[in-house]
Parts: structure tokens; C-alpha cells; sequence
């Protein structure tokens, strides 16, 4: 009898020691759960770094793009141009600041007439703006100040003259090489151009793009003409 109670109480004892085991197994990974898991203050903090990374990335697209757009659309759609001088006047002012169309002459050919961007044929460094007068394979003849083409006897109307045209009024015979154009300025009496320079003319992949607008200063803006 006595040896069935020691029994009985090694039973209790077991299970004594079996239930407490479990409490603290399970104390342990309550402990451990709780340390893993953030609390809401960290989550927060994390949410708000994810997001503020986010809209930098998003800032640095936009202005990466922005910068491709603007380099793609001056390098090949437009041009930007100034005249410093009087040499185009009454049609673009000193210091007017105009836009020329690179797309212009992608599949057609320049004009006469036309005022065209181009590098200068004597330091292709430079930029000037000029008028188209003769064209691929022309005779042009200036004579007292006024322009006969191919031999005709009715001279070039130019009704965008600054005014009476006294200086550097020829004789001048130029014969236009193919794929080249004779240019010249609008204001005849203070122009450098075709009549003074080494290089007569302008090559056709020497002309960047066609005057289109003038844009600064406001009181100039317009098409040109």
C-alpha cells in the first residue's frame, strides 16, 4: 500500500515538472514572437522610409527623362539661334533669339527665300543667319543692286529689303555648285555674306535647320518671314 502511494506521488511530481516545462517552453516563444514582430511604431517608420525612397525614385526619373526629352528635341528636332548684328534687319532685330526646324529639309530641299541656320562656310564654328537667294546649279548676277537669275532679264523681287540697297551692288556673278546655296543677308548695306566671303557658298549638310520664330524679346515675337 505504501509502495502504490510513492507511486502516486512520483506520478504528481512527473507531472508537476511536465506542466511546468510546458509554461516555460511556452513563456519562451511568447518572448521570442514578441521581439520578432515589430511594433507599430517600427512598422510606421518602415512605411514612411519605403515611401519617401520611392518618390526620390520617382523625382530622379522625371528629371533624368526630362533631360533625354530636352537633349533630343534640341539635337533633333530644333535649333536655337541669335543674330548679334543688323544684318537680317528689318526681319530679325540684333539680339533677337529665334527657332529653327532641323526637320525641315529631311525630305525637302531649301528654298528661295527661305532663311535658313547654317554653319559659316569660312569658320564652321560659328553659326550665321541668312536668306536662300541662288540655288544648286544657278548663275546668279548682282548687278546695281539688283539679282538676275539664269540670265533673266526681270530681276528677284525682295520685298524684304531693309531698304535701298547702295553698298557692295556689283557686279557679282556667282554660279552655284550642286548642292550648294548662295545666301545673303536681308539688310544688303551692312551684311557679311556670300559677297565677301572666301567660301561663296553653303552645302546643303551644312544648313542645321529652317528660321521658323522668333521668341525673345516679346515685342519681336512672330513667324518669320
Amino acid at each position: 500500500m505504501e509502495a502504490k502511494r510513492q507511486d502516486i506521488g512520483m506520478d504528481i511530481d512527473e507531472n508537476k515538472k511536465d506542466t511546468q516545462n510546458k509554461t516555460n517552453t511556452q513563456d519562451k516563444a511568447d518572448t521570442s514572437n514578441k521581439e520578432d514582430k515589430p511594433d507599430g511604431s517600427e512598422k510606421e517608420e518602415a512605411q514612411k522610409s519605403t515611401s519617401a525612397s520611392r518618390e526620390i525614385l520617382s523625382w530622379v526619373l522625371t528629371f533624368a527623362l526630362a533631360i533625354g526629352a530636352a537633349f533630343l528635341i534640341k539635337n533633333y528636332l530644333i535649333i536655337n539661334a541669335d543674330v548679334p548684328t543688323g544684318s537680317m534687319e528689318n526681319t530679325i532685330m540684333p539680339g533677337d533669339r529665334l527657332i529653327g526646324n532641323r526637320l525641315a529639309f529631311l525630305k525637302d530641299t531649301p528654298e528661295r527665300g527661305d532663311v535658313v541656320i547654317f554653319h559659316y562656310p569660312d569658320d564652321e564654328e560659328e553659326l550665321y543667319v541668312k536668306r536662300v537667294i541662288g540655288l544648286p546649279g544657278e548663275e546668279v548676277r548682282i548687278d546695281d543692286g539688283k539679282i538676275y537669275i539664269d540670265g533673266s532679264e526681270t530681276p528677284l523681287e525682295e520685298d524684304y529689303l531693309k531698304e535701298e540697297w547702295t553698298v557692295a551692288t556689283g557686279p557679282y556673278l556667282f554660279e552655284v555648285p550642286d548642292d550648294c546655296y548662295l545666301v545673303l543677308g536681308d539688310n544688303r548695306n551692312d551684311s557679311w555674306d556670300a559677297r565677301y566671303w572666301d567660301n561663296k557658298y553653303v552645302s546643303i549638310d551644312k544648313i542645321l535647320g529652317k528660321g521658323e520664330v522668333i521668341y525673345w524679346p516679346l515685342q519681336d515675337i512672330g513667324k518669320i518671314r
